[in-house]
């Protein structure tokens, strides 16, 4: 789940509120994969960023939950 804040109209942060954590190779990931995400969103201004390679799943349900947000009008 994420979680974002606007400024004039333009996402300036992003939060991950929650993250997969079954496994430390889940938490090895998240902590590649959602500053990366993360970065890409604010850059974009949008959910229409790539996925990161080796992280496929996080990358989808990050995006997933980005756009869920948006199209709710956060």
């Amino acid at each position: 789940y994420t979680t974002l804040f606007r400024s004039q109209n333009k996402i300036s942060k992003v939060t991950v509120l929650e993250q997969p954590e079954s496994t430390e190779h889940d938490i090895q990931i998240g902590d590649f994969a959602f500053p990366k995400l993360i970065q890409e969103t604010l850059t974009a201004q949008s959910a229409r960023i790539d996925s990161v390679s080796g992280a496929t799943y996080t990358s989808a349900g990050y995006i997933k939950s980005l756009q869920s947000i948006l199209d709710n009008g956060a």
